[in-house]
């Protein structure tokens, strides 16, 4: 997961898919045993990193952009 450096809010994948998207397939997460995110959309599979949250991801409770930073665990 990942946090928010703006407003210190612990972001999920449901924030990163757009609620507009029509998809032919429904859209999957899963969590491992070592806490990595995968999402798969449309038959493709990805792990988002902090690169792909700083350029594609905004933060929906503060609106930043640019801000994301690695979530420790537990941290809400």
């Amino acid at each position: 997961m990942f946090v928010c450096t703006k407003c210190g809010k612990a972001d999920s994948f449901e924030f990163m898919v757009n609620p507009y998207y029509k998809s032919p397939e429904k859209i999957k997460s899963s969590v491992d045993k070592k806490g990595n995110l995968s999402i798969t959309a449309d038959g493709h599979t990805f792990t988002p990193d902090l690169n792909f949250m700083n350029n594609y991801a905004v933060c929906s409770f503060c609106g930043s952009i640019y801000c994301w930073d690695y979530s420790k665990r537990g941290e809400k």
